[in-house]
């Protein structure tokens, strides 16, 4: 693959005036910007890899936040925010436990500073973010508020993010919370009252008290990326740096409401089994079928039993009953060696031409190994034969990313590999280009702009060998 080149330092890119500014051509609503998880945009046609050149393209300003960002960057095109007019809103969360609004196309005039800015935290009143220190992991330094990215309601306008905050009662009592909101995305205000996370479901596992398992906030951390789908949120966790006793949970919450419509505990009656998937969010089949990846912990599935670490799952929308599951043979190796089959996402990918093919979805974990497995029949836990195909040795020494899809190819980056393309090929994955360069920990999880099948440019963001933030574009055909 043919390395687009960043512009110079000393030459400014050309940015458009702001008169020409139009509304976006795609909504940025969730994180790899569909419920597939595929990470295309198919409607980019300002972009090519002609003009995506050090002459035309590169940084046109920056913004300032007040704490470190995990989350996935949203965008939402033509909002009308109150007394300000109407703009292309960029929506920023932190660990700060703020979300910001920004005018995504400049920093001019009165669109040098936040559209809005809505905080989660009051330390007057002994409300603030989380220290790392109470979580007995330094897996987030200083401070955990919002990490996992927020999805859009493009119909009516709301954005639900979950914060976390350690709040202090006048009588020195502490309590650790996690709460949802759903917030006007015109002026950060909540629409509903939000939502504090709590729930006790029945089981044995780690942690249980009298047959029961209760939601810890401080302990259960949630990563993974918010799914809306149907009129429901669903919510993962797992763990601060593996201090328990934790489960993977996912929950499900009406729009409408925030009822719970459903629960999902993946070891009530053993350990861990945490859903984090480097941050990727579940994926939805066409007709809600939710597909994750889980990470080390109690396997019990194959015997009768109901827990399911290092599986890939298909949990049904709504109730989240599992449907059907794949774990490799080697599960107990693997969560002995702490090599999580769960620390990349899970892909949906597209229906391919050929009626024979199978629907299929794509994911690989810490032994470095990406499946490609039959959605409407997993296979279980007998062999790897089960799947449709893996890949081995071809992605470096983990898989901490979700992999992208464009037009018949599939595009991944491991640890210290370059990121390749891969190409279905009679519904098999047959491995093509490489990039020249090599990436580091933790990899990318690519995303692609295009105009239709045409145009389609490979983009990455990952660790550069100063510790920068590099931002990579390639030809996403060569």
């Amino acid at each position: 693959m043919q390395k687009v080149s960043p512009p110079p330092r000393s030459k400014p890119p050309l940015v458009e005036p702001l008169e020409k500014r139009v509304l976006l051509a795609t909504n940025v609503l969730t994180w790899h910007y569909d419920n597939g998880r595929t990470g295309q945009v198919l409607t980019e046609t300002n972009l090519t890899p002609s003009n995506v050149n050090v002459n035309s393209f590169g940084k046109a300003f920056t913004q300032s936040v007040d704490g470190f960002v995990y989350a996935q960057p949203l965008v939402m095109s033509g909002v009308a925010v109150p007394n300000k007019g109407v703009h292309n809103v960029l929506l920023v969360a932190t660990e700060h436990d703020s979300v910001y609004a920004f005018d995504a196309d400049s920093r001019t005039g009165s669109n040098a500073l936040p559209l809005w800015k809505d905080s989660f935290i009051n330390p007057g009143r002994g409300v603030d973010t989380v220290p790392s220190e109470d979580t007995g992991s330094d897996d987030l330094i200083p401070e955990v508020g919002i990490t996992s990215t927020p999805v859009i309601d493009a119909a009516s306008g709301t954005m639900y993010v979950l914060a976390k905050t350690k709040e202090t009662a006048r009588s020195g009592a502490v309590t650790y919370v996690q709460r949802l909101h759903a917030l006007n995305i015109a002026t950060g205000r909540d629409i509903l009252p939000p939502i504090a996370i709590a729930f006790t479901q029945a089981g044995n596992g780690d942690g249980s008290s009298g047959g029961a398992l209760s939601f810890n906030a401080l302990i259960e951390h949630q990563r993974c990326a918010l799914l809306l789908s149907n009129g429901v949120v669903y919510v993962t966790w797992a763990s601060h740096g593996d201090t328990g006793p934790y489960h993977g949970w996912i929950a499900g919450y009406s729009t409408r409401s925030f009822r719970m419509v459903g629960l999902f505990d993946d070891t009530p009656n053993g350990s861990e089994g945490g859903i984090w998937m480097d941050g990727a969010g579940p994926a939805t089949d066409a007709s809600g079928n939710l597909f994750l990846a889980t990470g080390n912990g109690t396997f019990s599935a194959n015997t009768g039993g109901s827990d399911y670490a290092d599986s890939a799952l298909k949990l049904s929308p709504g109730t989240l009953s599992p449907l059907d599951y794949f774990t490799p043979s080697n599960q107990q190796a693997l969560s002995d060696a702490d090599l999580d089959l769960g620390s990349g996402g899970v892909l949906v990918v597209p229906a391919q031409r050929s009626t024979t093919t199978p629907n299929m979805i794509i994911f690989g974990g810490k032994q470095s190994v990406l499946y490609v497995a039959n959605r409407d029949n997993l296979g279980h836990f007998n062999s790897n034969n089960q799947v449709v195909q893996e890949i081995n040795g071809a992605f470096g020494t983990a898989i901490f990313a979700t992999p992208a899809y464009f037009n018949g190819n599939v595009y991944l980056a491991g640890i210290d590999t370059p990121l390749r393309r891969l190409q279905f090929q009679r519904g098999s994955l047959v491995q093509l280009e490489s990039s020249p360069d090599t990436y580091q920990w933790p990899g990318a999880s690519p995303v692609i702009s295009a105009n239709g099948s045409r145009n389609g440019i490979v983009w990455t963001l990952t660790r550069g060998t100063a510790e920068e933030a590099v931002l990579s574009a390639y030809n996403a055909g060569d």
